[in-house]
This record gives C-alpha cells, sequence and structure tokens, in this order.
C-alpha cells in the first residue's frame, strides 16, 4: 500500500514537474516583448475522441479516405467538440474541410497522404499572394471556425510534386533526368518541367500567376486549373487555432496560410519543402492579429516565416495589418529568407517581435521587402538574438524595388527588373513606408554582405537601429535613401570592396560601427540629400571617400 502511494506521489510531481516546465515556456513567450502584447487566447476541447477507422478509413495508397474525415470531424463538431485521431499508417484522401472544436490529431507514425488526382480540388474564391482570385481548393482549409487545432507528432504531405512546375536551373542533372521520366510536358524551351498540358497552358496563358487576369469565364479557369496550385493549409477568418506538433511538407505552393484570423499558436512544427520548390513558402502569415510562432524548423524552397497582410489595391482595401506576433526559437536551414516582412504589406505591419532564433545557408537572414504601388506601413519591428551562417546573400536586407526577383538571380531573372528610379516620385497612398525597426545581437559568420538598406527617394527608411552585433561577411554596409540609421557597438570584419557606403542619406550614426578588413577600412560618402553623417572615430579621414555633392560639413 506504501508503495502504491509512492508511486502515485512520484507520478503527480511528475505531472506537475511538467505542467510547471509547460506553463514555464508559455510564460517565458512574453518576455522581454518591446510592445503590449495581449495574451493569445487559447484552445481548450472536451475529451471526447473518435477515430477516422470508426467511419471506414482504411490505411494504404489505394482507397481515399475523404468521406471517413468528413464524417469523423462532422460527428465531434456535433458533440460539441474533441479529437478526430489518425492512428498510425498512411492515410490517403481528399481536402478535408476542418470544422469548430475539432482537434484533428495525428498520432505517432501516423501519415495523411492528399490526392493527385486533381478532380478532387475544385476551384474556389480565394486570396493567394494578397490578391482576390480563382484557385483549386486546399488540401487543408478553414473558414471562419473557432477553435481548431493540428496536433501530433504524425506528418501531412500535400503531394505537391504532383502540382509544381520545375525550373531546370533549380534541379541537379540527375534529379532533371529522374523528373523527365514521370512523363508531363516541357515548355519550348526546354528549361521548364510541367506535370499536364493543363499546368503548361496557364503558365503561358493566364498572364499572372498569382491572377490568371486574361482568363475571364469558368469555362476557361477549368481549362488551366492544374495550373492554378492551392496553398496547402488555408486557414481564413478564423479564431483561437493550434498546430502543434505535425510535420508539414510538400506543399502545392505555399505550404500553411493563415489569412484575418487571430490568436494563432505555431509550435513544435517542422515544415519541409524541396529546394526546387516554385513559391513553397514555409509559413505566410497574413492580415492576422495575436500570434505565437515558436520551436519550429523550416527548410523549403522559398521565404520560411513571411509577414504579409494583402498586396497593392486588395491589401489596401482589406486594410487590416498583420500585428501583435511573438516569433522565438526557430530553426531555419534552407529558404529564401528566414524572417521576411512583405513583399505583400499593403495593409500594414506593426508589432512584432522576434527573437532566438538561427539561420543556417538561409538566402537572405532578415529579409524586408515592397516596391511602389504596394503602399501599407511597417513599424514597430524588433528583433534580438539571430545567429547565422553561410548566408549567401544579405544577413540583413531591405529591398524597396521587389519585383519577384529570388535573392540569389535565377538563369530566368534579372536585376534590371528592379527598376531604381532616382526621380522624386509623389508620396500618395501607394508608398510603401518601412520604420522604427530594431535589431540587436545579431551575428553572422562566413556569409556574402552584411547589411543593405536601401529606401526610397520619395519615402526613405526611417529610424532604423542596428546594436551589439557581429558580422564577418564579404561585403560590409551599404545605405541608400535612408534616414535615421543608428549603429551602436556594431563591429563588421569584411574581406571585399568598400567598408560603408552611403548615399542620399541623412541622419546617419555609425560612430559604434568597428570596421576591420585586411585593407584599411573605408567609407564612401555620396549623393546630393546626404546630410548629418557621424563616422566612427577609427576611420583616418585619408580612408574617407566624399563626393563633390557631399558639403563637408555634412559629415562628422
Amino acid at each position: 500500500m506504501k508503495k502504491s502511494i509512492k508511486l502515485l506521489a512520484l507520478s503527480l510531481a511528475a505531472l506537475f514537474s511538467a505542467n510547471s516546465f509547460a506553463q514555464t515556456q508559455m510564460a517565458d513567450i512574453y518576455k522581454n516583448v518591446e510592445f503590449k502584447m495581449p495574451t493569445v487566447a487559447e484552445t481548450s476541447f472536451p475529451e471526447t475522441s473518435v477515430s477516422i477507422k470508426d467511419f471506414g478509413a482504411i490505411a494504404g495508397t489505394n482507397v481515399k479516405n475523404t468521406e471517413a474525415f468528413k464524417k469523423a470531424i462532422t460527428s465531434i463538431n456535433q458533440k460539441g467538440g474533441g479529437k478526430v485521431i489518425v492512428p498510425r499508417g498512411i492515410w490517403l484522401t481528399g481536402p478535408i474541410v476542418l470544422q469548430s472544436n475539432v482537434n484533428l490529431h495525428l498520432e505517432d507514425g501516423a501519415m495523411i497522404l492528399f490526392s493527385k488526382d486533381f478532380n478532387d480540388y475544385p476551384l474556389v474564391d480565394v486570396s493567394f499572394e494578397g490578391l482576390n482570385t480563382t484557385r483549386t481548393q486546399s488540401p487543408i482549409s478553414a473558414k471562419r471556425a473557432t477553435n481548431i487545432a493540428i496536433t501530433g507528432n504524425g506528418v501531412i504531405d500535400g503531394s505537391g510534386d504532383a502540382w509544381r512546375y520545375v525550373k531546370r536551373g533549380k534541379m541537379t542533372d540527375g534529379q532533371w533526368k529522374e523528373l523527365l521520366s514521370k512523363g508531363g510536358v516541357l515548355s519550348d524551351d526546354k528549361k521548364i518541367w510541367f506535370p499536364t498540358e493543363s499546368s503548361k497552358k496557364g503558365f503561358t496563358s493566364t498572364g499572372n500567376f498569382n491572377v490568371p487576369e486574361k482568363m475571364t469565364s469558368r469555362a476557361d479557369l477549368e481549362k488551366v486549373k492544374d495550373f492554378l496550385r492551392p496553398v496547402m493549409v488555408s486557414i481564413v477568418e478564423c479564431d483561437k487555432v493550434l498546430l502543434d506538433g505535425p510535420t508539414f511538407q510538400n506543399s502545392p505552393a505555399w505550404n500553411l496560410h493563415p489569412l484575418m484570423s487571430s490568436n494563432l499558436i505555431l509550435r513544435n512544427l517542422n515544415v519541409r519543402n524541396p529546394w526546387y520548390s516554385q513559391n513553397g513558402d514555409g509559413l505566410d502569415l497574413e492580415s492576422c492579429k495575436n500570434v505565437l510562432i515558436y520551436n519550429n524548423t523550416f527548410d523549403v524552397g522559398d521565404d520560411a516565416i513571411c509577414i504579409k497582410s494583402g498586396k497593392d489595391k486588395d491589401g489596401r482595401d482589406r486594410g487590416v495589418p498583420t500585428e501583435n506576433v511573438i516569433i522565438k526559437n526557430n530553426t531555419v536551414y534552407h529558404a529564401h529568407g528566414g524572417i521576411v516582412i512583405g513583399s505583400e504589406m499593403s495593409g500594414g505591419v506593426r508589432n512584432l517581435h522576434a527573437s532566438d532564433c538561427t539561420f543556417i545557408g538561409t538566402d537572405i537572414g532578415l529579409r524586408f521587402k515592397t516596391t511602389r504601388g504596394r503602399g501599407g506601413v511597417v513599424e514597430n519591428i524588433w528583433i534580438s538574438n539571430v545567429d547565422m551562417i553561410n548566408i549567401p546573400a544579405q544577413v540583413i536586407g531591405f529591398n524597396m524595388f521587389y519585383e519577384g526577383n529570388s535573392p540569389i538571380i535565377e538563369e530566368d531573372q534579372s536585376a534590371d527588373d528592379e527598376k531604381r528610379v532616382e526621380k522624386q516620385i509623389p508620396v500618395t497612398d501607394e508608398t510603401p513606408i518601412f520604420r522604427n525597426v530594431f535589431f540587436k545581437n545579431i551575428t553572422a559568420t562566413n556569409s556574402y554582405e552584411a547589411i543593405a538598406l536601401s529606401g526610397l527617394s520619395e519615402m526613405n527608411l526611417k529610424n532604423i537601429v542596428i546594436e551589439d552585433s557581429k558580422f564577418d561577411t564579404k561585403k560590409a554596409l551599404t545605405i541608400v535613401d535612408a534616414d535615421g540609421i543608428t549603429l551602436k557597438n556594431v563591429k563588421l570584419k569584411y574581406s571585399e570592396g568598400v567598408g560603408a557606403t552611403i548615399y542620399n542619406s541623412k541622419n546617419i550614426d555609425i560612430s559604434g560601427l568597428t570596421l576591420e578588413s585586411a585593407n584599411k577600412p573605408s567609407i564612401k560618402v555620396s549623393g546630393s540629400k546626404t546630410t548629418a553623417v557621424k563616422l566612427p572615430k577609427s576611420v583616418a579621414k585619408e580612408q574617407i571617400t566624399l563626393a563633390k555633392e557631399v558639403a563637408k560639413s555634412a559629415v562628422k
């Protein structure tokens, strides 16, 4: 009896300890956040549960279990909520639609595999890449649902390879040869593989990947349906959403896309896509508020953690910013950007904290992008304690001329697409604004370029602060069309080019910058609009190049 009591006491102690640890983790999420962050409302479910097997689901890859998933979800919803259990095994299915108060739970060893039959995915009206458009139904979707979750340690596979076109330049010779052996069709120049003729027709005739603007009728859209790839997980206008545990992989387009939703928690996820996956983003958080993103791993074909709020007029008309977001303890391997804001940010982004992240071989580390025509205000962004290695482009990069190019220009892209117009352009509601962005304790080694801050001539980047940071890169620092850039206790070791280039900028204080180079560190200041620049005292006058139009009194 005493032994039983002792075991019970130990069990209760262990349970209490585990719960305390979980509570401490949640409490830590809100620590050191620089703005007033509302506590995110969490999901809660009754103990009721059903298995998809109870509704006739059959494991394997021969039987579609679409109806079994639908019946199980409807049953739990009608009972007031609970778990829909996906047992160990591979479960082939068509689209799954989540309903309120349902937790789709994947047990260890469970895999949901989505059908490659395009007929299972009807055309629906959606928002994609910030624009109102028509695309095929997502493999997993929820709309205007409350209290929903996807949990467990299983795998969700969107069969994206069946949907995506592939550029030859993104594959090795062996991969390309294997792809061609699967069938499909090639573009006229033999550089792009399409899974079907319908997909190729969509690529050549729609005129725009986001919106098939040349297609006006449903009948026309049906002819290119294979090209209109869906995001894998679409969560629209939902409240209290939890994604906790699964691996999400192989998505047709973006992987996870919460849109106009609130009170979201995304944690302990493994988000994967092949490097060659076109539009293979990891997470695109769009026009959402009160969000926690932590303890996740990303290895994807496009941007990893991307913050958006609609594109151009559609985004401005919606007018819903992404706000109150905490991003902590995430690891990013391959991606175009580790943490990204834009380029679709026309509804604005504000109050975002990101910290304690590691980027390994990510094309750009901290990526900010937009272009004229977007409008929107990005402000009050705090990023700290981010460590990076092997970054092939910028560690911190602001690009206000983004036109869709990858960070590493691909063979079908050109840097000339990004028109850097010098002349003064009127400021309107289409002018994007980036201001009040703060970086602290950022480190990078074995990388290409440390810091590239490039604003617009008519709307400078404003109030960007980088402090207590170290960079070991080939290229150093560029500041163009900026107002109020401050570097405090920043050490920059570089091997190529000029240490710091400042052009058409004002109120620049880099007196807290230490430059280290095999050659004597140098600084170049130019542009008729350049005023009020404070340079490091450690750089000798002979290492400073001033253009004729810059008055010496403007530089200290």
